[in-house]
Parts: C-alpha cells; structure tokens; sequence
C-alpha cells in the first residue's frame, strides 16, 4: 500500500480520494486473480498524459505466474499496449476470448477502473497460462472472476461488508458455492462439500436454499443469527459461522451485482474447526491468567494494608518509615498486577500505571509544614504507551522509588517524572527542586531506595542508571534500560 501511494502521488495527478479508492481495490483484488487464475497489474495514467505507470501486481495462488517480473514502477508510453489505450479512451473493458468458450480469456484484458465519471486507473489480467480444457470447477472460477471484474468496472467492487467478529478470510481453493438471486445453491465445489459435510451434511445441497441448509446444520432451536442469514441467503456481503457440536465452518459472502440488481452470490468457505477450538482454548487461558494476576493484586494490597497499620502502631519514626516504604513498594506491584488483570493479553498501558504511582506517592507524600498545607507538586511528562507486563513490574518500582526518596527524603516541592520512547530503549528521568546532593555524594553508597533502584535497572534490566545535581537546585536521575527484541 505504501509503494501505491508514493507512485500515485508522485507520477500521477490521481487526488487522495482515488488513491484510497484504488487502495481499496488491492486490498481485495487477490480473491479476483485467484479465481481468474492469472495475473493482476493495476496502471494509472501520469500526470502529464505521456504513458501509464504500474501502481501495482498480485499473481495468483490458484496456478503459476505468466508475469515472473516485478513491474511495479514501470512505465509504459503511450500506443505501447492498445488494449490499455482503448480502455482508457472509451472506458470499457477491452477481452480477448476464446471462440466457443467464452469464460476463458485468451490473451491479457484491459478494465477500466472509474470515478465521478472518468477513469482513475486500468486492470490488466493476463490469461491462464495451463490453456488445457478447464474442469468445471476451473470454468466457474473463471465465470466467477468475470463477473467480479463487471462489479469492478461499475464501481460495485470492493463490496462493503457487515459487522463481523472474524477477520479471517476464506481462500479460494477452501471452497466455493455460487448462489442464485433466491438463495439457491447452483454449485459447489468439492472442497466446499467436504467442509458441509463436516457439520454432518448427509445430502446433495446443489437445489437446496443454503439458509435452511444452515438452519439444519447449526441445531440451534429458534431463529438463526441474521449475519449468518444475510450471509446464507446471498443478500449482503460478510462473514459469519456456521457451528454446531462437531465441526464450524466459515463463510465469506459477496453478492453480484449486474447493473445495480443482485444476480446471485458467491461464498467461500473455509472448516475453522481447530482455529476455533484454539480461540476458546486461549480466551479460557486468559480468563485464568487474568483472574490470577486479579488475586495476586487484592493479595498484595491486603499486604499493604498490614503494613499501615503496623505503621501506625510503631513506637518509632524511623520503623514507622520504614514500614510506609514497604507499604509503597508493595502497592506500585499492585497496581501493575491490577492493570495485567483488566487487560487482555500481556500488554498495559505504563502511562496509567506511572500516573497511578504518582497519585500512591502523593497520597503517602509528608506535608512540609505545621499545618499540612504544603505537598508536593508531582507531575508527568512523555509516554510510554504499552509495555510488556514483565518489564512493567520493575519499571514501575523504580518510578515509585525514585519518586518517593525525591518527597521523603530531598524534601523536594516540584517532582517531575519524564518518560521518553526511542527506537530501541526506554528512558526515565526524575528531576526535583529538593535538597540536592552532598558535596561528599558516593553513588556506590547509596540508601536502600537508589540502592534498589540502581539494582532493578542496571542488574534485572541491564541498563544503567546515573545520579546527578540538575540545574540550579535539586537532582536528576536518568534511568535508560533496552526495549525486549520483538
């Protein structure tokens, strides 16, 4: 997509809107070269009328290639293809095909493509290049392909599909029925009548409504979901499963249309079974881990409570200090337990926790004067974003260890947390107004809280860690540690 882009913008005077347009259209134009078995090239006029340029190119999965090279980015001048020319001309498609098989291209074709009445780009697709005698299965591919390309020449293609809770999509050889304007099933394939009979199928669905064939199958008591019924009866494009205790099968809709009105439909479909039983096996799998992390949280601030009121009953400042540390520590764990255990996957928002730990510090922050007017100001600048959960956990320690040895202990007013993301590390600095460092400062020798932190980012994170006197008054510490290799 990119590549499209950059061509379209650079050597064509196509606006944004057509660019997306044909954006669009290569999103989905595989599914067309595989059932045209043969090659797609998306051309575009340049900006000064002179020739054609290659936006883009799919080769198809269903036979071998009949164009090996690489065209995109080359141009052709004018008169060098006259079918290309005459599609743009006269806006129509420009086929060769064979004398009394009319479904099966002889030579490259030309369609154009159009917006607000004029044309944007062209579709080349070149024939086959096994020219033996097509099966039946190889004729409605190609039948099919046709009247996906009719779609594409009126605008109708790419079809906008519903809502769905799957983006998955069928492939062409997993299997393929065409429909009738009714719903009536025309063909199957065989791939398409093996995943049927997975579901239990005991009989020829060729005549048969495929909704009520899905009704059957699905033995679900009641009315069938109205995805799967738009889906079934070839009325709107979508995807939607049918399912049952044995086996689910996935179907990919996509009504043709013929001048505005609905021809038909074709489907695919794909047997999900194992993808689906895999899904529920990992969506229980997280609901455990979720639910784990969950009790680890309400553990830890059980914990933390204790330490409170332990404090509260220390006959001395010094333990009652101490035991409040422990109680912040305790609690900055928790609250990177209590966001794996909202989150899906081991991903969580950092910037959150950060905050969370400044609002723990600031709450458990000594006011600075007799009547306890005074806290500190604490504050963050920069992001994050999503970190892996187990580099969250000591990230998080060292944000509430260095946040809380700048109130306690530096007695600083103004603490400023600021998070930086490069392309390979993350970097935190905590600056403060506070009391500074002493002349005879030893960074070997630090209190417990650097000590920790000092330990967690240089020894558990291997990144490193420096202590120094920030301008004017106060102190800065610059914790950098490696982003995971992904």
């Amino acid at each position: 997509m990119a590549t499209l882009t950059r061509l379209a913008r650079d050597r064509t005077d196509l606006s944004q809107d057509d660019i997306a347009a044909l954006a669009d259209i290569v999103e989905e134009w595989s599914l067309i070269a595989d059932l045209a078995m043969g090659d797609l090239v998306l051309w575009a006029p340049t900006w000064n009328a002179a020739g054609l340029v290659v936006l883009a190119q799919v080769r198809p999965t269903t036979t071998s290639t009949v164009v090996p090279d690489d065209l995109v980015g080359m141009f052709v001048p004018r008169g060098r293809h006259p079918h290309l020319d005459q599609a743009l001309a006269f806006a129509r498609p420009i086929a060769a095909r064979s004398e009394g098989r009319p479904w099966l291209p002889s030579g490259m074709e030309a369609y154009p493509i159009s917006r607000d009445g004029r044309v944007i780009a062209l579709l080349s697709r070149y024939a086959p290049s096994a020219l033996r005698t097509p099966g039946r299965l190889e004729e409605m591919y190609l039948t099919t392909a046709d009247d996906l390309l009719a779609m594409l020449v009126e605008g109708a293609f790419p079809v906008i599909e519903t809502a769905s809770d799957t983006t998955e999509t069928p492939r062409v050889g997993d299997g393929l029925m065409r429909l009738d304007r009714a719903g009536i099933v025309t063909y199957a394939s065989p791939n398409a009548v093996s995943a049927l009979r997975r579901l239990g199928l005991a009989r020829n669905v060729i005549g048969s409504a495929l909704e009520e064939v899905a009704v059957r199958l699905s033995h679900r008591p009641g009315r069938m979901d109205e995805a799967l019924t738009a889906v079934a009866t070839g009325r709107s494009a979508g995807r939607a499963d049918i399912e049952n205790p044995t086996a689910t099968v996935l179907l990919r809709g996509i009504p043709l249309l013929r001048e505005g009105h609905r021809i038909g439909a074709v489907l695919f479909l794909q047997d999900v079974t194992d993808l689906r039983r895999r899904e529920r096996a990992l969506i229980s799998k997280d609901a455990t881990i979720r639910e784990i992390h969950h009790r680890v949280k309400n553990n830890l601030q059980t914990v933390a409570a204790m330490l409170r009121l332990q404090a509260r009953r220390a006959s001395t400042a010094e333990a009652r200090e101490a035991l409040g540390e422990a109680e912040l520590r305790v609690a900055a764990i928790a609250v990177v337990h209590e966001s794996l255990s909202g989150e899906v996957g081991e991903l969580v928002d950092f910037d959150e926790i950060a905050d969370r730990v400044l609002a723990l510090v600031r709450d458990l922050a000594p006011a600075y004067d007799e009547d306890g007017a005074r806290t500190p100001d604490l504050r963050r600048v920069g992001s994050w974003g999503s970190l892996p959960g187990d580099l969250a956990t000591p990230l998080a320690t060292i944000v509430s260890e260095l946040l809380h040895n700048a109130v306690e202990h530096a007695r600083a007013e103004t603490v400023t947390l600021v998070l930086a993301r490069g392309a390979r590390d993350l970097i935190l600095t905590v600056r403060d107004d506070g009391r500074g460092l002493p002349d005879d400062f030893d960074p070997q020798e630090t209190g417990l809280g650097l000590g920790i932190v000092q330990s967690v980012a240089t020894g558990d994170l291997h990144g490193t860690c420096v202590i120094e006197r920030a301008e004017g008054e106060g102190t800065q510490i610059r914790v950098e540690v490696p982003l995971p290799i992904t």
